[in-house]
Order: structure tokens, then sequence, then C-alpha cells
């Protein structure tokens, strides 16, 4: 049975990514590590990393910052340093400001963020990131903090049919495997990104993404976006 598209509203979806799309969190990180007499290594080595090793450092740096985080008031010493520079410090890449202004200034265009950020307080967190970069939040439709076990699939689903999209009309954006998955098994289409969490040789070889789906550099993201949502 085909299904009835008068249910589906006149409007069309973009889901922001946060961390490694928008937001430079490599160097945040790096800071933050730093701050704690830690190292996280260079961009390259950071990328080809687990998950586990993105907050503790490679196999290069391993013992020493498993001896700094054994201890649970270290490891909250750490989040509350990453937050502090997130709050204070972070940065945009270069274009993203822009281009989600642009974005939540089209009025029938719905617009917002799921994030699986790992400061203190993430949505306030990132509410004072982005307005210290010039972004408008007040026009996000939502920004949704996700727990590390909970999926995204199930949460860009969720979105897209409280908001009555069309899959055809939604889109998203995103640096690692598990933005890449919650697009494809939600019918929308990714906007993915090698400058953040995960490389182009990995989101290409290991993933499965095709290259046609990467941006390489943040412009070329900003291009992309605003091209296919006919923003001029």
């Amino acid at each position: 049975m085909n299904r009835d598209l008068r249910m589906f509203e006149q409007h069309r979806l973009i889901i922001l990514d946060a961390d490694g799309t928008t937001i430079d969190a490599f160097e945040a990180i790096n800071l933050a590590f730093k701050a704690h007499n830690m190292d996280i290594g260079d961009i390259e080595r950071f990328q080809d990393r687990r998950k586990i090793f993105k907050y503790i450092g490679g196999l290069k740096e391993l013992p020493k910052n498993l001896r700094k985080q054994l201890k649970e008031k270290q490891r909250i010493a750490l989040i509350n340093t990453l937050t502090e520079i997130y709050r204070e410090q972070a940065q945009l890449f270069e274009g993203m400001g822009g281009m989600i202004n642009r974005l939540v200034a089209q009025p029938e265009l719905r617009v917002g963020m799921i994030t699986r950020n790992i400061t203190n307080e993430p949505e306030k967190t990132l509410h004072q990131l982005y307005r210290r970069n010039g972004v408008d939040v007040s026009g996000l439709d939502f920004l949704i903090h996700l727990p590390l076990r909970k999926q995204k699939l199930s949460a860009f689903q969720a979105i897209r049919e409280s908001l009555k999209i069309n899959p055809a009309r939604a889109y998203a954006t995103g640096d690692e495997k598990c933005d890449y998955v919650a697009a494809i098994g939600s019918g929308m289409h990714p906007f993915m990104v090698s400058f953040g969490f995960e490389s182009y040789q990995r989101l290409t070889k290991k993933i499965g993404v095709p290259a046609a789906l990467i941006s390489r550099q943040p412009l070329e993201l900003k291009q992309r976006v605003l091209h296919a949502l006919d923003i001029s």
C-alpha cells in the first residue's frame, strides 16, 4: 500500500551535526588534554582511532593518558575543562556560522541539531558556543543531546516523523559512521565530511560512504548544502 503523501507537511528538514562537522572539536579536545598534561596526537592519528582512543589518546600516548584518567576525579576535571573551553574558546569551522544562519532564515526549512557532545549540560554548552560564534540559535527548531547508549537512527526517525517531513525532503550532516547510518536508515540524504572525527580514507574504505557524498573542506560542505536547498 502506498503511503498517502498528504500526511506530510510542505517543509524540508536538515539535521546538523555539532562536533567535528560544524564545530572544530579536535582543537577543543586537544586544548583540554594539554591543560591536563596529556597528548592526543595530531589530527590524522586522532581520526584513525576507535572512539575510546579519541578521548584517552592513541597507542603512543596510551600509558600516560590511562594513568591520568583512571582516577574519577581526574576524569571529572577533564570534562570540566573541556566544558569551559567549549563555552569560552571553541570555534566553528570556516563558513559554518554563516551557513547555519542562512538555513534558519528559510521559513519553509526546519533546522536543528542532534548531538552526543560530552561536556557538562551539553545543550547549554552548545547554545553558548554557537551564540558566541554569531549563530542565531533561537532560530533552531530543536537541539537534542543523545546519551552515547542511544542510537542516532531512532532519533533521526523520531524527529522527521514528528515534524511530518517527507524523507525525500530531508537532509543530515555528519562526520562519523553513526551519522551516515542514521541518515540513510531514516531516508535522508547525508552530507558527510572528512575533516572531523573520521578520515576520508576510513569513510570511503572502511565504512563504505560514497566519495561523492563527502566534503573534504568546510567551505565545500557549505556550498553543497546551500546549493541542494536552493539557497543563493
